[in-house]
């Protein structure tokens, strides 16, 4: 979104900038606007001209419009007007006169403070833009938390925080916010504090964080009586996180339950979910053959995760010529363009595991550059604990083999400072 420039006094004072040497008459003919009209605006005798009539004038001067819409915005006080304004800001995509118009809006005397927010909080989910919903949801935040009006302080940072959750390099942020939004469920509707919750339980799963994602979701489970398949989704989050947290037991009881509520979600990957608990459990000969069945049966989307888990199992046996095959053939499979953080970390994890078994090889070079990729799907999600452990596996790598490797540092480098700019 673009800004603004500097801002004349009257709407009059910007006719005299940009009539130049042009007379009343001559603008006349070209707008078809009276004469005495356009006189009676410049000299300020017409307070209030309409903008049906303003925006004709600096259409034949080749004004600015932005410069037009921005002295409107600050010399107007009526309400139907200023609303007027800020549409055609936002059809600019005018960050400045967006900000400016909202505040008069805000600030105008004829309207009710919670009717305007209202309007507002309306506008700002109809926009498009993404940038200009935020700035609209922004506005509406600062202002409603100056005079207290926390149903549309609720409902507006709940709407940032459902935005902002959808840039995976800003998760944690975005999670923070959401944290925030959960002091004010009361204000929120029932449908909008389920959503918040399941979002919340989500994105703890992606961040790791598994017992907060255990509690949203099963307090989202609680205040949610329908059945749906967001809420199944959540059931599995909540299975993976038990999972994660070598909680095999818990997980196995919950994989129970959600069978017996008749949960199709976890039913269809009822198979794998008992496959990756047999592995961590050690039965690894019960577990492969699963764990194989399940790599074949998975979709494009979801085949990262469980060749990841195959590939722990086969490393528990020092199975190399499957987990060659495997390191040989699975990436044409994987869905690089579905764009989470769970899929990030898991393609992070899968190139560190390749980057390793490679150099264990005696493959030093690939197994360097499986490892920078593994840094670069790290970086996109700002794991820098993931990131600093493969630097620290790839520096004791170069230790164990002598190795003083001035093309590799460059190129790490380069990664490193890719990373920092995501």
């Amino acid at each position: 979104m673009s800004s603004t420039i500097g801002t004349y006094t009257t709407i009059g004072d910007l006719i005299k900038k940009y009539r130049g040497g042009l007379s009343w008459g001559e603008l006349s003919k070209l707008t078809g606007i009276e004469k005495s009209i356009i006189r009676k605006i410049e000299n300020g005798d017409t307070k209030r001209p309409e903008l049906k009539t303003i925006i004709p004038i600096f259409k034949a001067l080749n004004a600015p419009r932005e410069e037009v819409i921005e002295t409107c915005i600050m010399t107007e006080n009526r309400l139907s007007v200023l609303r007027e304004l800020l549409a055609e800001a936002i059809r600019l995509l005018n960050a400045n006169l967006i900000e400016k118009a909202t505040v008069r809006l805000l600030e105008c005397p004829q309207a009710k403070s919670e009717e305007i927010v209202e309007e507002l909080y309306h506008t700002a989910l109809s926009v498009e833009d993404t940038d200009v919903k935020c700035l609209l949801f922004n506005n509406i935040v600062q202002y409603c938390r100056l005079r207290g009006i926390q149903p549309y302080t609720a409902k507006a940072l709940y709407q940032k925080y459902r935005i902002d959750r959808t840039e995976v390099s800003q998760l944690e942020e975005a999670y923070r916010l959401g944290k925030e939004v959960l002091y004010y469920t009361d204000f929120l509707s029932q449908e909008e504090k389920i959503t918040l919750y399941y979002l919340m339980a989500y994105d703890a799963h992606d961040m790791e964080k598994y017992e907060e994602c255990i509690a949203y979701g099963k307090t989202g489970h609680a205040e949610d009586p329908t059945n749906n398949e967001v809420k199944e989704r959540v059931a599995l989050a909540i299975c993976n996180s038990y999972f994660h947290l070598g909680r095999y037991d818990e997980m196995e009881e919950h994989i129970q339950l959600y069978e017996s509520l008749g949960y199709e979600f976890i039913k269809v990957r009822s198979k794998y979910l008992r496959a990756i608990i047999l592995s961590k459990k050690g039965y690894y000969n019960e577990a492969i053959p699963l764990l194989r069945e399940c790599v074949t049966e998975a979709t494009k989307n979801n085949r990262i995760h469980r060749v990841n888990q195959l590939l722990e199992a086969l490393l528990g046996i020092n199975d190399t010529d499957s987990i060659q095959q495997i390191i040989d053939t699975e990436e044409k499979h994987f869905a690089f363009d579905f764009q989470n953080t769970y899929t990030f970390s898991e393609l992070g994890k899968f190139f560190r595991y390749k980057g390793s078994f490679l150099v264990s090889r005696g493959l030093f070079d690939e197994g360097m550059e499986a490892y920078l990729q593994s840094i670069m799907y790290f970086g996109k999600i700002n794991d820098r604990d993931k990131i600093l452990s493969c630097a620290v596996e790839i520096n004791k790598h170069h230790c164990e083999f002598g190795k003083e490797h001035l093309g590799l540092l460059k190129r790490l480098n380069e990664v490193y400072n890719i990373v920092n700019i995501n």
